[in-house]
């Protein structure tokens, strides 16, 4: 995911399902200087992580 998309999930009213490496994440913040964000697994959220934006993968909700 690239940082510009990553910063609008962030900013987004409606939370949108992204993974990491096909775990769910909630995105904390953005760090586009050095591609990586700050998340935490929705079943985990005590536990933060900084991962790189190229595992963050945006879900879309079929209809």
């Amino acid at each position: 995911m690239d940082s510009k998309r990553a910063q609008q999930i962030v900013d987004s009213i409606p939370m949108i399902n992204v993974n990491y490496h096909g775990i769910p994440v909630y995105i904390q913040e953005v760090q586009a200087d050095n591609e990586t964000a700050k998340v935490f697994p929705l079943d985990e959220m005590h536990n933060e992580q900084l991962v790189e934006l190229i595992g963050l993968m945006e879900n879309e909700l079929k209809s």
